[in-house]
């Protein structure tokens, strides 16, 4: 009787364990200049820890679960306080493709003007256009509608093709906060096609944080908003999607494989600039903030085009 109690008691320890270790609650970024950024950590305290004695950097591998675990449970006394304020780049790099969403809230579709679509409506963003989330924001040459969307951020874990809406939280990595740059002249006026318009240097900041998705309680109930100069533009809430997080990415495993490190945004709510009366678009010298409840916020600096 003993020894069944003890079996008892010892699967009943190990399924705890297991359940406690497969939770990976940590906050990810990268720091430093462009190009020598270093990977590191955001304790409960809010403060910066360098990783670079345990992770070499923040790439699609470093975005399994198994990988998540032992980063979350290195003690923090191992790692070391960042002093100062140093830049945050992009928190992970070797991002294959950054996927798209266009209007995907109720609200922005209807101040562009078009009907709710029946499907995700997809494009692409060139991975040129990645940079991290408090640097300037360049106008192209030839650009005079620049616009701010901001998005919530799917980052993919596992490898994902023809998986089901119920599996999908198996193969999301974590979340983050991405602004759509935009330039509606090349969107709508040179050929009609979204990609061009999305693609341009500086045109995908993403981060501060790449947050595990196990911190994130309901991904479908997060604030979002955005700023410019001061004065609030867009005041949404993931809720307000066209699509969840659950049906974008299952829909589009079943049309492109999804890679670990693969980035998704997910669609804007409304009081972009194209959507004003007249339209207020971006210039150089202004400022632009996003954010996202829980997963932080950006700003961002309009340049002059180079």
């Amino acid at each position: 009787m003993l020894k069944r109690k003890m079996a008892r008691l010892t699967v009943s320890f190990l399924l705890i364990a297991v359940a406690s270790f497969a939770s990976a609650d940590v906050t990810l970024v990268r720091f430093g200049p462009v190009g020598d950024e270093r990977p590191g950590l955001i304790d409960a305290q809010g403060q910066l820890r360098d990783l670079s004695s345990h992770v070499a950097e923040i790439t699609p591998d470093t975005l399994s679960q198994a990988s998540l675990d032992e980063i979350a449970a290195i003690p923090l006394a191992d790692l070391p306080l960042v002093q100062g304020e140093p830049r945050l780049g992009v928190p992970l790099t070797g991002i294959g493709k950054i996927v798209a969403i266009g209007f995907n809230y109720v609200n922005h579709a209807a101040e562009m003007e078009v009907q709710l679509p029946t499907e995700p409506l997809t494009f692409m963003k060139a991975t040129s256009a990645l940079t991290g989330p408090f640097d300037s924001v360049i106008q192209p040459r030839n650009g005079h509608k620049l616009d701010y969307e901001a998005e919530l951020v799917v980052v993919i874990g596992r490898r994902a093709q023809y998986i089901s809406e119920d599996e999908v939280f198996d193969y999301i990595a974590g979340f983050t906060v991405g602004h759509d740059v935009s330039e509606r002249a090349f969107q709508r006026e040179r050929g009609g096609q979204f990609t061009k318009g999305k693609s341009a240097d500086t045109f995908a900041p993403v981060g501060p944080y790449l947050t595990s998705k196990d911190q994130v309680k309901d991904v479908q109930n997060l604030s979002i908003w955005s700023e410019v100069n001061g004065e609030m533009r867009q005041q949404g809430s993931t809720a307000d999607m066209v699509f969840g997080v659950k049906e974008i990415v299952s829909h589009l495993s079943q049309f492109m494989t999804l890679h670990p490190g693969d980035v998704i945004f997910t669609g804007t709510p409304a009081g972009v600039g194209d959507g004003m009366v007249p339209p207020q678009y971006l210039k150089p010298g202004d400022v632009v903030r996003i954010g996202i409840e829980g997963l932080g916020e950006q700003r961002q600096t309009i340049a002059a085009p180079r």
